[in-house]
């Protein structure tokens, strides 16, 4: 990969803005050179839905596989960033879509989730609609700026659940600010977490250097 690399993952600090009730995450230093140590040493807490994350079938399905099984292939390749205009608050829905779809991922820049340093509750999301859709053009992941592809107070998930049905993958928290409409090569692996129900990843995108 020679092109230039994009971090489309926030910085996970202690500042981070995580789910309401979710555990924030917080770094504890053990061992410190500065104190006399001879290496520093740290431990880390903090929900697994942190940041840039990916979401297992376990967070949604009683029987779903954990992010450990899953397919790494889902997470590298070819990926589409699509910017939507859509008011605050609503899904993203098929008649969104500006442009023809190019890449089996699909990452959509919405604009609605502007700090993740604070959580709003405004945020866009997608329809079942549409990852129905998507999914019946070849997509396999699906990817958004916002901290889940269905609303806040949603409560059945139905978006996950579509994603369910058609055995995609889910892509949350990434930052997309100031990244063009285009396809890149996506790279966003998961921590191989045995029976976790998604993990923490430092996704980026590479363009294409041709």
């Amino acid at each position: 990969m020679k092109g230039r690399i994009i971090d489309i993952s926030p910085p996970i600090t202690s500042e981070l803005a995580v789910w309401p009730g979710d555990v924030p995450f917080e770094r504890s230093l053990n061992l410190s050179i500065a104190a006399g140590a001879n290496i520093d040493l740290s431990s880390i807490q903090g929900t697994v839905h942190l940041g840039a994350h990916v979401d297992a079938p376990s967070h949604y399905l009683l029987d779903g596989e954990g992010i450990a099984a899953r397919s790494l292939s889902y997470y590298l390749g070819p990926a589409q960033v699509v910017r939507v205009s859509v008011a605050r608050g609503q899904r993203v829905r098929p008649e969104h879509l500006m442009t023809p779809i190019r890449a089996p991922r699909v990452l959509f820049r919405t604009d609605s989730y502007p700090d993740p340093n604070r959580f709003n509750t405004d945020f866009c999301s997608l329809s079942p609609a549409l990852i129905e859709q998507l999914a019946g053009e070849g997509v396999r992941l699906v990817g958004i700026d916002t901290p889940s592809v269905d609303p806040v107070d949603s409560k059945d998930l139905p978006s996950h659940m579509m994603v369910a049905a058609h055995n995609m993958a889910i892509l949350e928290g990434i930052v997309l600010d100031g990244v063009d409409d285009g396809v890149y090569t996506l790279v966003a692996l998961p921590l191989s977490i045995v029976g976790s129900d998604a993990s923490p990843v430092r996704a980026i995108l590479v363009e294409d250097s041709r």
